[in-house]
């Protein structure tokens, strides 16, 4: 810290007469042979002690280490985490089995049957410093989906489900369902995004999800690492090169109300469905009934 020994003296005296630091858990009387070939004991002092005076000398080094210190209290109140980004960067942490893990990762992640937005949340999942209770991961899990859907059309999840969702149109608007296409449309399905996209967009979905897994895997495949904040990131740098709009808001219907008006319609659609709905089995009656 560029100071005198007895001001370091001075201030473990203080540190330790205020109680700041218990003596005897931050220092040890250690042997060391002096160059009069003499053994000596010296009392060494341990990291808390060396931040704790840190804090305390007023020199041009000490306020540069509380400048160091602040910038990393400050990325963990923050974000949750820190990391050391330059070794990183350098491969000081990992190693070749790690990048082969995480191209498998990739790979099992395209071949999965999940829906698209959560292939999207399992390539930041593999960040390597993932933490599911990081800010940023609440951020980007809550984002995701609407990120997506805003790119494809325009809207929201919530605001597609309340644009599209219609009594009197075939199918209630719907152009998938759990039972589709013969089988009926049931109140789960409507409050799902996803049933009310048209061809065109569920394609235009699966190719920014397909060029996204392919950015992962590429970026294994060369072994650069990323972190949640690099994912998180990379999502709009992503729909930007692709010309796609960018999601600035949470948008203006939430979620609880596009799912309140789905089902409403639905109550009225429901009535209409089972007057047309046939069943399997009625199909049968019917065809019984023409052949006697």
């Amino acid at each position: 810290f560029d100071c005198s020994t007895d001001n370091i003296s001075l201030h473990l005296k203080n540190i330790f007469k205020e109680n700041e630091l218990d003596e005897n858990s931050v220092t040890e009387d250690v042997s060391v042979t002096a160059s009069d070939g003499k053994t000596y004991k010296t009392k060494h002092y341990n990291l808390d002690a060396i931040i704790a005076v840190g804090y305390r000398v007023n020199s041009k080094r000490a306020t540069a280490f509380r400048q160091w210190a602040t910038s990393i209290l400050r990325d963990y109140a923050i974000r949750g985490y820190v990391l050391d980004r330059k070794r990183m960067e350098n491969g000081a942490f990992l190693g070749e089995d790690y990048f082969e893990h995480l191209l498998a990762e990739i790979r099992e992640i395209r071949l999965s049957e999940r829906r698209f937005y959560q292939k999207i949340t399992d390539i930041y999942a593999t960040a390597m410093d993932y933490n599911k209770d990081a800010i940023t991961t609440k951020e980007f899990f809550a984002k995701v989906q609407n990120k997506l859907h805003y790119a494809i059309h325009g809207h929201t999840a919530a605001e597609l489900i309340v644009a599209r969702a219609d009594a009197d149109k075939e199918h209630m608007g719907l152009t998938s369902w759990e039972k589709s296409p013969h089988g009926k449309i049931l109140k789960t399905d409507v409050s799902i995004a996803k049933n009310y996209l048209n061809e065109s967009e569920l394609e235009s979905l699966g190719r920014i999800v397909n060029a996204y897994l392919d950015l992962a895997e590429d970026r294994a495949k060369k072994h650069i690492p990323m972190t949640m904040e690099d994912w998180a990131k990379r999502l709009d740098k992503f729909l930007e090169a692709d010309d796609r709009d960018i999601l600035q808001n949470s948008g203006k219907i939430t979620a609880q109300i596009a799912k309140s008006i789905a089902e409403s319609e639905f109550e009225k659609y429901r009535i209409i469905q089972d007057r047309l709905f046939e069943s399997d089995f009625d199909k049968d009656v019917k065809r019984l009934e023409g052949e006697l």
